[in-house]
Formats: structure tokens, sequence, C-alpha cells
């Protein structure tokens, strides 16, 4: 339960827009990288080549391997933003613009002679978006050549970069926003890391739209949080299971890992202990709408590594709960003053 005293003013902070990244660092773990102890309170500037030196011989890198579909379908100036594949013809889709399509009505969204697209407009939902059935199957090739990736809205879109906004370890097609803390890691990394026995875990969450849907309310409280999909193979719930210190790679996993340790999802599970620190992981599959805000208590993740958030972002709540709300507007303040890049393709922030 979020604290009641805590209101979305507390996570609002000022960003100069020289400093939202457009452009991601080359190579990868070229970007930045602070690190901040919480014990000592202390921050370090570095860059993320040097990762390895920071993290504990023998432990558990946390990864999410989900991949970032190209649900974004640009018709010349109408989009169709595929928000969730119901069956094999039909989805539900964000529309800009909406006007013409009614629920009734055919739309002709392209009209080549060989391979004509059309959906009929099922249904308006409350949240004003549109459940379509399209003429072709959502799988088929000839949506390719519309087929766009969905970066953010402070990102200008340049499909050069669509292989950029994925993590070199992304395998399981599934999210409309990449989990950015991963962008940074390359093979090179990845050997530095193994070369201290640092063993690296992949779990599957498919980043959904409720990660780009603002907080609305002033009581945090208040807000509803989205929910996401998740798993947890058997291999990683072994790994994880003997690890004696976990870093979770984003706030995607970090979501995972605390919504099983604290029993905040929906699985055909059995009921867990919440020993602390918690290690007891089987196989998982499920949802979860877990909402870290400060005051919660980390039960499996010991580590933290991160990009810098949006002001008033329920990602900004997690970070201000894992820091201190306190630390995180410091830490904040300092790469601001620091000009580190910010936002998916900006800089990595590491907490210990």
């Amino acid at each position: 339960m979020p604290d009641q005293k805590i209101t979305l003013s507390d996570f609002d902070y000022n960003l100069p827009e020289s400093l939202i990244a457009q452009k991601p660092a080359e190579p990868r773990d070229h970007s930045r990288l602070l690190v901040y102890r919480r014990d000592e309170k202390s921050i370090t500037d570095d860059f993320f080549y040097n990762i390895a030196s920071y993290l504990p011989h023998g432990s558990a890198l946390v990864v999410n391997n989900s991949r970032v579909e190209k649900s974004r379908l640009l018709f010349g100036n109408r989009e169709v933003f595929v928000t969730r594949v119901i069956d094999s013809h039909t989805v539900e889709a964000m529309i800009r613009p909406g006007k013409a399509f009614k629920t009734g009505k055919t739309v002709t969204l392209s009209d080549d002679t060989n391979h004509p697209i059309s959906a009929d407009v099922l249904e308006i939902t409350e949240d004003g978006l549109r459940i379509l059935r399209f003429n072709h199957p959502v799988d088929d090739p000839v949506f390719d050549p519309w087929r766009r990736t969905p970066f953010p809205p402070y990102i200008s879109p340049d499909e050069n970069l669509s292989e950029r906004y994925q993590t070199v370890y992304a395998r399981d097609a599934g999210s409309k926003a990449a989990p950015t803390a991963g962008l940074h890691f390359t093979d090179r990394t990845f050997a530095e890391l193994k070369k201290k026995s640092i063993h690296q875990v992949e779990i599957t969450l498919h980043v959904g739209m409720g990660t780009f849907a603002p907080v609305k309310t002033e009581q945090i409280s208040d807000h509803k949080m989205h929910s996401e999909w998740y798993h947890i193979p058997k291999g990683a719930a072994e790994k994880l299971r003997t690890s004696s210190h976990i870093t979770a790679v984003g706030t995607t996993s970090a979501r995972v890992l605390e919504s099983i340790a604290s029993g905040s999802h929906d699985t055909t599970g059995v009921t867990l202990q919440h020993d602390l620190p918690f290690r007891y992981f089987t196989e998982t599959r499920g949802e979860t709408n877990i909402f870290i805000t400060p005051g919660y208590q980390f039960r499996a993740v010991d580590a933290l590594l991160t990009n810098f958030h949006l002001p008033k972002s329920t990602l900004l709540m997690m970070i201000a709960a894992f820091t201190g709300l306190p630390e995180m507007h410091r830490i904040y303040k300092h790469a601001i003053d620091n000009q580190y890049r910010f936002y998916s393709f900006g800089d990595a922030m590491l907490v210990l």
C-alpha cells in the first residue's frame, strides 16, 4: 500500500530538454553509469563497461528477454497501434485519428490492388480503443510494409534504430516498449561478468501500454496499476534459489521478482513463505499489477540497474522506494548537474 502522505508532486523534477537522449551511445556499453551505494549514500560516476567491477562474485544478474513487437501500423496519416491481439484476425488498437473508425464501419487502410487491407470496427471500448477485425490474419506478411517500431513519444521515430531499441538478448516478442536498462549490455560486458562468475538469468515480462500511462491522481494510493504478463522458466528459478545476491536489470525484472516474493501476482501457484531475503522461486507464469512505492520492503532484489525515468512516473516511484525519496531527488539532481542523458536511450544508474 502506497504511503498515504506521499503525493504525485513528490515525484516531480525539472529536466532540461537537451538531456533527453534521442540517440543511443555507441557502442552500447559506452553509456555513462551512475553508481549509488545505499549503505554509504555515495555517488560514483563511471562508464557502463565497468559494471562488472561493482557486482559481487558469483551473483545473479536477472534480465528481461522480452522483444519489442512492431505493433505500430502506419497507413499514411492513419496510425493503428495494436495494444492486444484477441484472435487471428481481431485486435484491440489505439487509433490516430479515430474519427472514421465508428462502430459498424469498414475502414480501408490500404487499397493496394494485390493485397488490400481493411478493418471492420466491431466496438469502441470505454477507454476509446477500437476492437478491429482485419481482412487478413494479424501475423500475415501483408502487414510488414506498414509495421513500425513503437518508440516512446519523447524519441523521434527512426526505423534505422529499431534493432538498437532491442537488447542483445531479446528473444520472446511481446513488448510495446523496450526494457531499456538492458540496452547497455554487449557481448564484451557479459564476458567480463562471466570472469567473476556472475551468471545471467533470463526471465520474461512483456511491457504493456500501461507503462506509458500517466498517473493522474495526486494521491498515488488512488492510482490503478496496469497488469503485465511474465514468465520465470524452470532453469531461471533454479539459479535464483541458489543465488546469494540478485541484481535486477530494470524495473521490469524487479517487478517480476518482487511480485513473486510479495505474493502480488496471479498464478495457480502455492501460497509462498515471505522470508527475507526471499529465495523461494519456482517456474511461474502469470500477470502482475504490483505497485512499488516508498515504504515498500524489497524481498528479492539486492541491487537494481535502471535508466533515468520520467517525472511523476510509476517507474520513478519504484526507484524512490529502493533509494528513499530524498536520496532519489539527490541522485537525479547530481545526474542533471553532471549532464547525464535521460530516458530510453540515455545513461544508466546502478543502485547497490
